[in-house]
């Protein structure tokens, strides 16, 4: 047996700042991140002032599986950072042990290397200063690499890190999260997620906000293709990362759309088609006990998108519709779906409704009467319980 225990020590963020409510948040985290590693095997999990530890649970005999494990909570929201961490007692002799065989281990193999130390040393009955403590381990390092290693306290290769506490922590490695707040501390939002670029980027921003997510898209077979619908299941797939089960509802809209097209006027059918999609998505938001409703629409972006369209899309929905990139250009949304890796997805050449059914000439500044004129001839509440009696429901 080691002597020394393998864990995995998670740094709060944003979480630790609430009041009475920072244990909710912190056990949802907590949920989440057992449900990420459901099978792989079951961990102690705890939390201990502004962190989380994750460890083998007593007499369990595999061998730690930290890599598999940081891989599995990297896209959980509701830490800044993790560490692998070896801990052991805090006994000076052992400490020096001990440094000196990770230090082996890290280091062997390297032709050259910069490092430095840094001590924190919460438990003030240790007998040794921070101060102390770094310079001697320093000293250790280099003589037992006197070729190889050089001390360098500003851009080293290497940081080592040792926390004095009840017992011992040491860790080089610190691995940045995505920060935010645990998914479903916040509720539940509907997402129209498109196969677009902008969609799935709303759709993990507001997951970042504690939302659980399900989404909604309409398809238009033959329209739109088979293939536009699998990009949607595969953006889907990956919200599904960040989000957990993620419930993807999926319209068909095509003899809805196919009316629109017939009685509404041309410069008003994409406001028209937006003003239906959002109707569908509030009754079916209403239906799952969802209170809000996510769209990716970027202020000025399309004729869609100006103040008067979304005045005139939101007037149909009971529920807020949140428009987390309403004041992103399309580049700051294009860096964050590269970062999230839904871009090269997104721009599958595979059109979706909005873009295969759009006007030539649409009217950029719609009023409240002008589409009550475009809906006239229109049966509403027919098309919307068509919409909702046509739904193939999808659980990624």
């Amino acid at each position: 047996m080691p002597d020394y225990q393998e864990l995995i020590l998670i740094r709060l963020g944003e979480v630790a700042l609430k009041g009475l409510n920072r244990n909710k948040f912190i056990n949802r985290l907590i949920n989440n991140i057992n449900y990420r590693l459901r099978d792989l095997g079951k961990y102690k999990i705890y939390q201990d002032q502004s962190r989380i530890y994750l460890e083998n649970r007593k007499n369990v005999t595999e061998a730690f599986p930290t890599n598999e494990i940081l891989k599995r909570i990297k896209d959980v929201f509701g830490y800044v950072s993790a560490s692998p961490v070896r801990r052991f007692v805090a006994d000076e002799v052992v400490l020096f042990e001990q440094v000196e065989k990770y230090a082996t281990e890290l280091f062997a193999q390297l032709d050259s290397f910069t490092f430095k130390l840094e001590t924190k040393r919460i438990n003030k009955k240790f007998p040794l200063r921070s101060y102390d403590v770094s310079s001697k381990l320093g000293a250790l390092v280099l003589e037992k690499f006197p070729n190889t290693a050089k001390v360098d306290v500003h851009n080293p290769d290497y940081t080592l890190y040792v926390e004095i506490r009840d017992d011992i922590y040491l860790y080089h490695q610190i691995e940045p999260a995505r920060s935010g707040l645990p998914v479903g501390s916040s509720g539940k939002g509907m997402l129209l997620l498109s196969g677009g670029i902008d969609s799935p980027v709303a759709g993990y921003q507001m997951a970042s906000r504690g939302l659980n997510l399900e989404g909604i898209y309409f398809h238009t077979f033959p329209y739109t293709s088979d293939q536009a619908k699998q990009k949607v299941i595969d953006l889907a797939k990956r919200i599904g990362d960040f989000s957990g089960k993620f419930h993807l509802h999926i319209v068909d809209f095509t003899e809805i759309q196919l009316e629109l097209n017939d009685k509404v006027p041309a410069n008003m059918l994409t406001v028209i088609m937006r003003r239906m999609m959002m109707r569908i998505a509030d009754q079916l938001a209403a239906k799952r006990n969802i209170n809000c409703l996510i769209t990716g629409e970027s202020l000025g972006q399309v004729a869609s998108q100006t103040v008067n369209a979304l005045m005139c899309t939101n007037h149909v929905a009971v529920r807020p519709v949140f428009r987390p990139l309403i004041g992103l250009d399309k580049n700051e949304t294009i860096a964050i779906a590269k970062n999230i890796d839904t871009y090269e997805t997104s721009i599958l050449p595979y059109d979706d409704c909005c873009t295969v059914f759009v006007a030539k000439h649409p009217k950029i500044h719609p009023s409240f009467l002008d589409c009550e004129q475009a809906e006239k001839d229109l049966e509403l509440d027919d098309l919307v319980k068509q919409g909702l009696e046509k739904i193939e429901t999808i659980i990624v």
